[in-house]
């Protein structure tokens, strides 16, 4: 378990306090309940926004997000050597930047499940808000432009034909054009309508399948915001609860995926840790937990 105590990459404080709230939801009696060895290995600490200059008004923090995301890499490469499943716990979601990169790091460019409401693919000439957090599956990519290279990482980091993004219904214009133009399977909320999770998760986890690495990154603003109200972006129409554990079962069932990634859990904005414990339920869930 690596925690990413970072908040600078959102619109809105405390979900630098996500890992906490997580752990607290019994994360790791919850995995070892499954029979697997849990290694705790505590949090990467982001900078505090009142006391650090945000920089351009484009990309908000990058400075001091990068340099979290250079820890995330640094430790999410060390777990591969080590021959353990990297578990990032966010924070938001721009520490996806070093989690896959740290992954292209171990293993060469890879495949993201990315389980999100928004796309997160804005780059910082079209990002409305210069919220890093909206922009990571374009710097993963290699898209974003030269201000998020780092020698912590190679981009690009993931191939845009070898991305799929589920349970989006919030896009920014630039990124409707932007997935219009790239190879990534891309299933709405109205597609898991139309299909049936099964089918998305399915389609979407071939899509995904290749050499080097395949990471699930979970946003729980993906889930319908009466269950899952403690995020900072929720979007109502989100994936269902037994929605989003097929889901999760369906990627343990495929054996693909080598690590996996759980973000925005916001325990201000959460009720009775509520979030958290359902993030606790979904990794679980990924993890081969069966109800039988």
């Amino acid at each position: 378990m690596i925690g990413a105590s970072l908040d600078l990459g959102a619109g809105r404080r405390g979900v630098d306090m996500g890992p906490s709230a997580i752990r607290y939801a019994g994360l790791a009696s919850r995995i070892e309940g499954l029979g697997r060895r849990v290694f705790d290995w505590g949090n990467v600490e982001g900078a505090v926004p009142e006391a650090t200059e945000m920089g351009s008004e484009r990309a908000r923090f990058l400075t001091p997000i990068k340099q979290a995301c250079e820890r995330v890499a640094h430790l999410v490469a060390r777990s591969v050597e080590e021959g353990l499943e990297p578990l990032v716990l966010g924070g938001d979601h721009s520490v996806a930047i070093g989690t896959l990169g740290g992954l292209a790091r171990a293993y060469g460019s890879g495949g993201v499940l990315w389980i999100d409401a928004h796309g997160d693919v804005n780059r910082p000439e079209t990002s409305p808000t210069g919220n890093v957090h909206g922009m990571p599956l374009a710097v993963a990519l290699g898209l974003a432009g030269p201000e998020f290279e780092s020698e912590a990482w190679a981009l690009p980091a993931v191939l845009a034909e070898r991305v799929a993004l589920v349970g989006v219904r919030s896009l920014d214009p630039a990124e409707v054009k932007l997935l219009s133009e790239l190879e990534v399977d891309v299933y709405t909320m109205s597609d898991v309508d139309k299909l049936g999770i099964e089918r998305v998760i399915r389609q979407s986890l071939a899509h995904v399948a290749g050499p080097g690495f395949v990471h699930v990154s979970v946003d729980m603003d993906a889930l319908e915001p009466d269950i899952a109200p403690g995020v900072g972006t929720p979007v109502r129409g989100g994936l269902s609860y037994r929605e989003a554990h097929l889901a999760m079962e369906l990627v343990a069932d495929s054996g693909l995926a080598g690590s996996l990634e759980v973000v925005e859990v916001n325990p201000i904005l959460d009720r009775e840790n509520e979030t958290a414990e359902l993030a606790v339920e979904l990794v679980a869930s990924a993890l081969g937990a069966r109800i039988l």
